[in-house]
């Protein structure tokens, strides 16, 4: 733990975090919180723990230095990577699954029984950008959430708001979610 907040902290003083090295200390916990994700989402993505980390260390590492000025920020902002490479994942599977753009002719006239996980976990990710452009808080309070494992004092830390805040935030983001979703 005080290896990634001594290279923020240096990081933040120096313009920036060196990514590779705050990946490289963070890889145990960016492994546990990916690991704690995909174990809720078994149906929606075929990725693994170590398949998700490694695709978060692509992203962060096209980027030379990462502005973060506390631990916190840092896992935040995975949060959000790690949902972006989920959703990737959903709608690369969702097209191919589709004939990737492919005319598929199938024989089965058998009705589905409604919405696949993937194409639930479309409509999340949807609403959830709908809830960033009416409400940026509440989109970031659900990340932090839901896709990165945060308690609702991290939460608070990371944005500078009381645990109750977060709750009401939470609270608020689930009904307008659900609203959306329906």
């Amino acid at each position: 733990m005080g290896d990634i907040t001594q290279i923020i902290e240096q990081g933040h003083a120096s313009g920036g975090a060196d990514s590779n090295a705050l990946f490289n200390a963070a890889y145990d916990e960016l492994r546990k919180l990916a690991h704690a994700r995909l174990s809720r989402a078994a149906p929606m993505t075929l990725l693994d723990s170590s398949v998700l980390v490694n695709e978060i260390w692509l992203r962060l590492s096209s980027q030379k230095t990462l502005k973060v000025d506390t631990r916190r920020r840092f896992f935040a902002y995975a949060a959000q990577v790690m949902r972006s490479i989920i959703v990737d994942q959903v709608r690369e599977r969702a097209a191919l699954r589709r004939g990737g753009g492919e005319r598929v002719l199938t024989l089965n006239t058998a009705l589905g029984d409604g919405l696949s996980s993937d194409d639930e976990a479309l409509q999340v990710h949807e609403a959830l950008e709908s809830l960033a452009e009416l409400e940026p808080r509440l989109a970031q309070v659900v990340e932090m959430r839901f896709f990165g494992g945060m308690t609702e004092t991290e939460i608070g830390e990371a944005l500078g708001l009381t645990e109750r805040t977060v709750r009401r935030d939470w609270e608020k983001a689930r009904l307008l979610l659900a609203a959306m979703v329906d």
